[in-house]
């Protein structure tokens, strides 16, 4: 999915790439973090574009703002939508319109997006898509993560739940 990655914009009617767009030019190749302007995924509320941006070899999204089904499936596919204000935003465009090569740094423990002067800026992030993305995990790997306590959960607690009238746990 990648490689059709903003396909109308990254390819010409005869399917040459676009060597005006930012992601055609050779200085951004291999770049694993993606600034992107406001309400960035608005428009895109099936998992494909998560999908692309992740196959394409994106780890992170910059934006000042996300459309909420996009981020919540971002999150979901191991895709970290950063939100930044709009001053840090303004200074990360400034910094790669002069150094396209500029590198920043995520750091998800601590939250914080490290400038090249050291600056940190932190960003919000749930917890629960925190622990996942720290771990490597979706939410059922989560899930089957607590298998021992949930088993035991449900055999402490089995005799509390109602039964039929021969003796089975009712649904």
């Amino acid at each position: 999915m990648g490689q059709n990655l903003f396909a109308d914009w990254r390819y010409g009617e005869d399917g040459r790439p676009n060597p005006d767009f930012p992601l055609n030019r050779p200085e951004n190749a291999g770049a694993r973090i993606l600034l992107a302007g406001d309400n960035f995924g608005c428009g895109s509320s099936r998992e494909h574009a998560p999908w692309a941006l992740a196959d394409y070899g994106f780890k992170a999204i910059i934006s000042t703002s996300f459309a909420d089904i996009f981020r919540n499936n971002a999150l979901k596919n191991g895709l970290l939508p950063l939100i930044v204000d709009d001053a840090t935003h303004e200074q990360l465009i400034s910094l790669v319109v002069e150094d396209p090569e500029t590198e920043i740094t995520i750091d998800l423990d601590t939250q914080s997006l490290i400038l090249p002067d050291g600056r940190r800026v932190t960003f919000p992030i749930d917890t629960f898509s925190k622990v996942c993305m720290l771990e490597g995990l979706d939410q059922l790997g989560y899930l089957l993560k607590h298998g021992a306590a949930i088993d035991a959960y449900e055999q402490a607690t089995a005799d509390r739940r109602p039964r039929t009238t021969d003796g089975a746990l009712a649904s």
